[in-house]
């Protein structure tokens, strides 16, 4: 958020909140800029929120230096409330405690990212419990209310009728599912955006997940009591977006970061951060194993415009969840960009990693010589790489398939706009590519497909900007992006496309589907950056279903709540039910903070 900004000024005096975002805010967050809030998000903020992203969160990272009293005078400008002051909502306490639970896993659920291990992002009928018929019927059942929150980017959980889910304002919460009365809530160090994994323990049942801090966690499912904390990498921009796997007693938990929004300071020295895998032991938090994903620790390189020394290699972080192969004994990831020269030859790749020791099997680039900052779009480029771009990172697991005749595929789609195929038995080897789009730095495919074994359900990003002549302030184009797609699984030949339908001429509004795709027998779920969630028929791409979540909303818990955009995690369905978030202020998209909860009459 902030550039150029003394720390020098007394912590006695009054800092005026307004003066400083002015300096130092406005040419970001007033400007259009993609990675930044505008002033009517901002207001729908908690100042907590806003000063822990100054003090720890994201716009730490850029070393600005600034004083007790200035951040707090800048969070109480911005949301027009003094600090401490917010409502977190009554919480809708449950009367009672919750059932006790014997083997919640053999119930229908969704636990973790993809709901299996393989990401496959499909819940068969057995779980999922709603037909293709059903779905038209979907009504909404009830609303939960993330306090102060501008994005609702954690996917849901949902484990003996228990729904669980993290948030920005650092609370992971335990609710219920047919209700959505509050169980417990848990304060994590940071915002929380994985989603959660439930796992059994000697002593009961555990909850895990990581946070913007790159720390994971252990808590009692049943009570939100902490069980362990483990802090898995020390660079100060690294984080955990994508949910750490659970597998065989072993947590797999992957790291990324913020440093490419970092190198947008020309005094930053980028970079320095390399994406990594551990594994943890589940009942402990122990460290097993630490791998990263650039064996090559960084070098100074050279030294900018402004006599700053770079470093390399960076980047290639972990964006997504890791898939597991337990045939195999292997960790399959997907890595992002770099941030700095040289480009390593594992960006924008499959990686594959021994399940027991961390050694890297293959891997399999499918985009070279990539390396970006977000100061790459500045008129300067000051730390920008030679390379430029072109900003084609993996944001989606790969998606273990079994084909016929006993092959294998893991197939995950790229920024880029192509969806990929390879063989994990044969080191990598591509099997096919389809291209579903013309991508771009936000575009291509952002979070996740999903198959049910013989098709696979793409999603299309490809969101685009336009100049607001009333504003001269760039927008999101309500006429570009969007678009579902299915592909065979075995050949990558395109089986059906439906076109985004468009938003109309509202302004900044985009049809850009971003979002993770989930799917059930017969329908296939996406939602959109104008806020709304499709189903569509997986034999054909018929529209089946659609609600629009950009409006205003009553919640159990009191908050007051606002849909917006759809992006980053995807629905989750089960036993009739199906959960989805709304509200993605980024990249221009619409705030909102709320859980939305549908079954059928």
């Amino acid at each position: 958020m902030f550039a150029g900004v003394s720390g020098a000024q007394s912590v006695a005096s009054v800092p005026d909140g307004g003066a400083l975002y002015q300096k130092a805010c406005a040419r970001c967050h007033d400007a259009g800029v993609e990675r930044a809030p505008n002033r009517s998000v901002l207001k729908q903020m908690l100042p907590e929120n806003i000063r822990l992203a100054l003090v720890s969160g994201s716009m730490s990272k850029l070393g600005l230096g600034l004083n007790t009293a200035e951040v707090a005078a800048v969070s109480e400008f911005l949301t027009g409330r003094k600090l401490s002051t917010e409502t977190a909502g009554n919480l809708a306490l449950c009367a009672d405690s919750g059932a006790p639970w014997s083997d919640p896993l053999a119930e229908p659920h969704w636990n973790g990212w993809g709901a299996n291990l393989s990401q496959h992002r499909y819940q068969p009928a057995s779980r999922a419990q709603l037909s293709a018929e059903q779905v038209p019927q979907l009504k909404l059942k009830w609303v939960f209310g993330f306090p102060g929150a501008s994005r609702t980017w954690a996917q849901p959980t949902v484990v003996g009728g228990r729904v669980f889910v993290g948030s920005l304002s650092r609370k992971v919460y335990s609710l219920n599912a047919r209700t959505g009365c509050t169980y417990w809530a848990f304060d994590a160090d940071v915002p929380v955006r994985t989603a959660v994994s439930i796992g059994k323990l000697e002593t009961g049942w555990a909850a895990y997940f990581g946070d913007q801090g790159a720390n994971a966690y252990a808590v009692d499912a049943l009570s939100g009591k902490l069980l362990w904390k483990t802090h898995v990498e020390e660079h100060p921009t690294a984080v955990i977006t994508g949910a750490p796997a659970l597998a065989a007693g072993r947590l797999y938990v992957p790291v990324s970061s913020g440093e490419e929004v970092a190198g947008a300071n020309p005094k930053y020295e980028c970079c320095k951060f390399r994406g990594s895998l551990s594994a943890l032991d589940a009942a402990t938090g122990k460290v097993i194993w630490k791998i990263y994903t650039i064996a090559e620790s960084p070098h100074p390189v050279r030294k900018n415009q402004q006599g700053v020394q770079l470093w390399g290699p960076s980047g290639a972080g972990i964006w997504s969840s890791p898939t597991i192969d337990l045939k195999k004994r292997a960790v399959y990831v997907t890595t992002g960009d770099n941030y700095s020269d040289p480009a390593a030859s594992t960006s924008d790749a499959f990686l594959a990693f021994d399940m027991d020791t961390g050694k890297l099997l293959w891997s399999r680039q499918m985009t070279e010589n990539d390396a970006f900052t977000v100061d790459c779009a500045s008129p300067a480029k000051t730390n920008c790489p030679e390379a430029g771009g072109p900003d084609f990172d993996f944001g989606s697991s790969p998606i273990l398939v079994d084909l016929p005749g006993g092959k294998r595929a893991l197939i995950a789609g790229q920024k880029s706009g192509m969806v990929h195929a390879l063989d994990p038995d044969q080191h990598g080897e591509v099997l096919w590519q389809a291209r579903a789009g013309s991508g771009s730095p936000l575009g291509g495919v952002q979070w996740g497909s999903a198959t049910d074994g013989v098709n696979v359900y793409v999603a299309l990003s490809d969101i685009a900007f336009v100049l607001d002549p009333a504003t001269g302030k760039r927008g999101l184009s309500p006429k570009a992006g969007g678009g579902m797609f299915a592909f065979q699984a075995a050949t990558g030949k395109q089986v059906w496309h439906t076109a985004a339908p468009g938003c109309g001429e509202r302004p900044s509004c985009s049809p850009a589907q971003s979002a993770a795709v989930t799917a059930i027998p017969g329908v296939v779920f996406s939602g959109t950056l104008d806020g709304h969630l499709r189903g569509y028929a997986s034999g054909t791409g018929r529209i089946v279903w659609d609600f629009d979540t950009e409006r205003e909303f009553e919640t159990v818990n009191g908050v007051k709540g606002r849909g917006g955009s759809i992006d980053g995690p995807g629905p989750v369905l089960v036993g009739g039910m199906l959960f989805t978030n709304s509200g993605y202020a980024v990249f221009g998209g619409a705030g909102g903070n709320v859980l939305l909860a549908f079954g059928v009459e």
